[in-house]
């Protein structure tokens, strides 16, 4: 094994809940059975990391170093972590499924997003506001090599969870993106490229989020207390509102269905039942699989996706945390260690 350029690395791990990160001196850590030493090279400022940071993520270590949207370069690798796969050097993504029991009737059944016991970067493990991170070989993914660090760390959550929302809101025609940030304005090109009509809502005094959605193909923009023009066949939530869920129903088209793409979100109000009648359907998405990594980076390596992308230095984790909390960008916010 070939030994880390660095005995210690800067960390930014979580304190109290809701409080600033803590800025930290750790040791490198070595790899073990089938893990990667990866020195981090980009790492997204995902929603989900807020929650994690804001203490509503239940069960999250303590002190755990955030952030699962990681573009690296492997430095070492452990025992049976498949060196011939990721070789010194290799650019390597790790996002956030870590690792699964892989015996659990949700993993034999190809639905390792739903295991049992199943292990989350930046949550259970330590994830890539550092300098370096460990990871499972097994759960890594390739990074296309036409994106830079930077513009490809996105697509590691954002891209991925966007994409399974997509799969899971059927073949719709005319689809609704409620909340226009990091994964909508991901999931908007591939749905364009799908052929599909793309509705962006935002907040009502969300300019920015709205012309980036025209810039990016959408066919309208405007507030999500607005109608959109034809009614929907899916609609997509990933602002973290619960009100927008009913909302969203009122207006699909009969037989569409609401996806909630947020691992948090607050309470859903009681609506009437005939706005769920007609075969409209509301469901979530949890997590992700390995095959849905592989169909998705497959799917960036030929269809060119633009991510806007603001940049922070890693010790500004914190302020990219809360302009994301006040949605003060439109598009993606990465750290740059």
């Amino acid at each position: 094994m070939s030994p880390a350029p660095a005995t210690t690395m800067r960390a930014m791990a979580c304190g109290a809940p809701g409080a600033p990160l803590q800025a930290q001196r750790r040791a490198v850590p070595e790899p073990g059975e089938g893990e990667l030493l990866i020195r981090v090279c980009a790492c997204g400022v995902c929603r989900t990391a807020l929650h994690v940071v804001d203490g509503e993520l239940p069960g999250s270590r303590p002190g755990v170093v955030p952030g699962h949207e990681i573009v690296g370069r492997v430095v070492a690798a452990g025992p049976g972590a498949a060196r011939e796969r990721w070789p010194a050097g290799a650019r390597v993504g790790v996002p956030w499924l870590a690792s699964t029991c892989g015996r659990c009737g949700f993993c034999r059944d190809g639905r390792e997003n739903l295991c049992l016991d199943a292990r989350f970067t930046g949550h259970d493990v330590d994830g890539g506001y550092a300098d370096y991170v460990l990871a499972r070989a097994d759960f890594c993914l390739p990074v296309p090599e036409r994106y830079a660090d930077a513009a490809a760390a996105p697509l590691l959550c954002a891209g991925l969870i966007g994409y399974r929302s997509l799969r899971l809101a059927g073949d719709p025609r005319r689809l609704g993106l409620y909340g226009f940030g990091a994964a909508a304005h991901i999931v908007a090109q591939v749905a364009g490229a799908e052929g599909r009509e793309v509705y962006a809502f935002t907040r009502p005094d969300d300019l920015a989020a709205q012309r980036l959605a025209l810039s990016l193909g959408a066919r309208w923009a405007g507030s999500s207390e607005l109608a959109p023009p034809e009614p929907l066949h899916a609609a997509i939530v990933f602002a973290p509102v619960g009100p927008l869920v009913p909302l969203a129903l009122t207006r699909l088209e009969r037989g569409g269905t609401v996806v909630c793409a947020g691992i948090h979100m607050s309470d859903i109000p009681a609506f009437p039942y005939r706005d769920l009648w007609q075969e409209r359907s509301i469901r979530s998405v949890a997590n992700l699989t390995r095959r849905d990594g592989a169909e998705f980076m497959a799917l960036a390596a030929r269809t060119p996706i633009h991510t806007e992308v603001h940049e922070f230095p890693l010790e500004a984790a914190s302020a990219a945390l809360g302009q994301l909390r006040r949605g003060a960008f439109a598009g993606a916010a990465v750290l740059v260690p």
